[in-house]
């Protein structure tokens, strides 16, 4: 209920939208040939998606060296099978085109 009335004072209060050309990006003075988001190919987001897979598998790793201090070869087998298991991914992913650049 609060939300509702806060959301409702801001639409009665709030800033009214601007005409659309006062929304267009800005350029330095000229107008946008292309929209924002056509710099932005798709390709990224996979490449961006690899990124933080290695990232986060770093981040599981840290703790694995502790552990492998006191745990020996168990946690070295356990961390085998993990990375096993991303190398696949990379692999299927490989097989199915996902690194080409084109």
């Amino acid at each position: 209920m609060f939300v509702a009335l806060v959301l409702a004072a801001y639409r009665a209060a709030g800033p009214r939208c601007s005409p659309w050309p006062q929304r267009l990006p800005f350029l330095g003075g000229g107008e946008a040939d292309t929209h924002a988001w056509q710099r932005y190919h798709v390709r990224f987001y996979t490449m961006t998606l690899v990124f933080i897979a290695f990232e986060m598998e770093m981040m599981f790793m840290y703790p694995w060296a502790v552990v492998f201090v006191e745990e020996g070869l168990k946690a070295l087998a356990e961390m085998g099978m993990f990375l096993a298991i991303l190398s696949l991914g990379i692999l299927y992913g490989w097989r199915e085109g996902i690194f080409r650049w084109q």
